[in-house]
Order: structure tokens, then sequence, then C-alpha cells
């Protein structure tokens, strides 16, 4: 079966790796600016907006990458910008055939005109309230601590405070390099007592050191990127000769891998889509997901990342269902509500795609 852009875009999908400042429209950008007075954007016209966002994100380094968060974190600072942020997020991947997303973000840097840090998270929970109404994508939202910063306690804390409102999980996010994930280890043990979920960010701007230290240290039920846990595995030709300790232990544990193919090529993870490690991991049967990372960085949505697993690894609709079923397992969500979505919208609406090209043959 062919998979082209509208069958892809058509597919159903699960999305958990997705940075709240990380996907606004351009427009909205705009708009927020002149709301809230900020005057520092490079432009106001969003075709070139989104250019800028995307030009300074492809440049193979992850410090680069981070630049444009200045700009969309500033316009973030009320609780009308952040519910409208989180509002259109939801339309954006309902549009993409999204039928579940986890979006993060750190409050921390939402303060900065007095909101607290409780405001921040209930107007982006309100957002994502409001999106679940009107476009039937249901989601959760996990709040990040930063690895340069002291607060991972008082982050972990917030997190579970909110858990019966939405909150879904807890992450460490920011400059991998200097900053171990062990250093935060307090605020984990906090998340793991609270029997909370834990994804950190790990293995993209650093070596598997970081993935070890995330898991065994800290207990990472999911790692955001993961790409150097290739370094833990010996390849030759293309072929799996054998697996150290650690890639066992999450391949073994089924732990997630929440990869972002078009960002891990922007920020340097990955030279490029072909020397991408996603394709040892999938062949090798690690617990793969597809994510966007930050559509707005990275000039990408779910279908342009199914697109390049496409064409890049000669994904077909059997692979995708096997990713997206995989990501629905890995998904914050009570058991329950993930096994209803995959038995309820996942599988029919894939085997509903079967039948119409079947009978289209």
């Amino acid at each position: 079966m062919k998979l082209d852009t509208n069958r892809l875009s058509s597919l159903p999908k699960v999305l958990l790796h997705e940075h709240l400042d990380g996907v606004l429209r351009p427009q909205t950008v705009i708009d927020l600016a002149k709301e809230t007075k900020y005057t520092e954007l490079p432009t106001r016209d969003p075709i070139a907006l989104a250019q800028w966002f995307h030009q300074g994100a492809n440049k193979g380094s992850l410090a680069k990458y981070l630049e444009g968060f200045a700009h969309t974190i500033a316009v973030m600072q009320t609780e009308e910008a952040l519910e409208r942020v989180a509002y259109e997020q939801a339309e954006d991947l309902s549009q993409d055939g999204v039928v579940y997303f986890e979006t993060r973000f750190a409050p921390v840097f939402h303060t900065r005109k007095g909101l607290t840090q409780q405001q921040v998270v209930s107007a982006v929970l309100k957002g994502l309230e409001r999106g679940r109404k009107d476009f039937g994508t249901v989601s959760g939202l996990i709040i990040c601590a930063m690895r340069n910063m002291d607060v991972s306690l008082e982050m972990a804390e917030l997190a579970v405070d909110f858990r019966e409102r939405g909150v879904v999980g807890f992450d460490l996010a920011g400059e991998e390099g200097g900053y171990p994930p062990k250093k935060h280890v307090d605020a984990f043990h906090y998340i793991q007592r609270q029997n909370f979920n834990i994804t950190i960010h790990a293995g993209e701007g650093y070596g598997k050191e970081s993935i070890w230290q995330a898991i065994q240290y800290c207990g990472a039920h999911r790692i955001g990127h993961g790409t150097r846990l290739i370094d833990d595995i010996a390849v030759a030709d293309g072929k799996v000769v054998k697996l150290g300790d650690l890639a066992q232990y999450v391949l073994d544990k089924r732990i997630p891998l929440e990869i972002c193919l078009i960002s891990n090529v922007h920020t340097g993870a990955t030279p490029s889509l072909a020397e991408h490690p996603f394709k040892i991991l999938y062949q090798e049967k690690f617990r793969v997901t597809l994510n966007t990372d930050n559509r707005l960085m990275s000039d990408t949505t779910m279908t342009r990342e199914f697109e390049a697993a496409a064409e890049t690894f000669g994904l077909a609709l059997d692979d995708f269902e096997k990713i997206t079923i995989n990501a629905m397992k890995s998904a914050f969500l009570p058991y329950d509500q993930r096994c209803r979505l995959i038995y309820s919208v996942i599988k029919p609406r894939y085997a509903k795609i079967r039948e119409s090209s079947a009978a289209r043959n």
C-alpha cells in the first residue's frame, strides 16, 4: 500500500514528546507580542518569522536550537497567552490525526510578569481541557524541571499537586553536558515515593551515561530522545552484533524511547536521517515511538515525522500501527484509558484504512 501524505495524515497518531513553547503558530507569536508589548521579534511577518525560527534551529547544535525559545517564552507570560497556546496545540494536533498527546513545559519560565507557578499550570490545563471538548483529542501535561536550575524538587511537588487535574508526569530538560540527571535525584525520589510518572531527556546532547543515570539513579519510565543508546550497541554491516548491558536492560524492560527524527538532525544528535539509530532500534524490537519535539522550530508535524520514517527506513502501514500502539501503551494515562484508546480508536481506524485501501485495489 502506497503511503502518500494524505494517507499518512489520516492515520491515528499518538504523540508523547512535544514542548508547549516549541509549537506556537507564527501568527500567534506575533499576536501575543503585540498584546504584551514585546518588541524583540526579528520580524512581524508570519512567513518570515516561521523561516527565522526554522533557520535558527537547523544549525546542528542543541544550544543554537534552543535560542528561538527566548521569543516564544517571552510572549507566554499571561494566563490568556498560555491558555491560547495550549488550545491551539490541541487544535493543530487534532487536524494532524493525533488522538492522544502529552505536552511538556517548564512553569518556572512563565512567571516573569508575576504569575504564580500554580496560575501558569492552571492556565495551560484550561487550554488543553477546552481543546479536548472542542476537538476530542485526549491530552496530558508533563511538568519539566531544568537541569541547570536548582528548583527540581519544587517542580516535582508542583507536578504531584496537579495530578488530579491533568498533569500526568515529570521530566528533566535542558542542556545535558555538565548537568547530569543524578544531581536532581531528590526530586525523582519524591516522584517515585508518590507513585508518579517519570520521563527524562537523555542521550540527545550527551552520551549513554546520561541514559544510564536517568534510568538507574532517577527511575525514568521513559527516555526522551535516547539517541546515544546506539553507543552501547555493536553494529557491523547494518546488523547488531552485540548489545551492551544498558541497551539490553532498556530492551528487556521495554523502556520506551521518545524518538524525534527531524529535531535530532537539527540539534546534531544525529548527522542525518539516514544515519539515525532509529532503524537499528526498531529492527531490534526496542520500544520506539515517533514524536515532533518542537513543531515550530523543526518545521514539522506528526505526518512529516511519519513521512521521514517511511521514506528513510521503508516503514509501512503495519509498522506505523505497531509504533502508535507502542506509544499508547507507553502513555502516562491509567491502564483502562490506554486500552480504551487502543481498542476503540486506534485499532478500528487502522482496520478501516486497510479495508478502504483493499476496496480500492
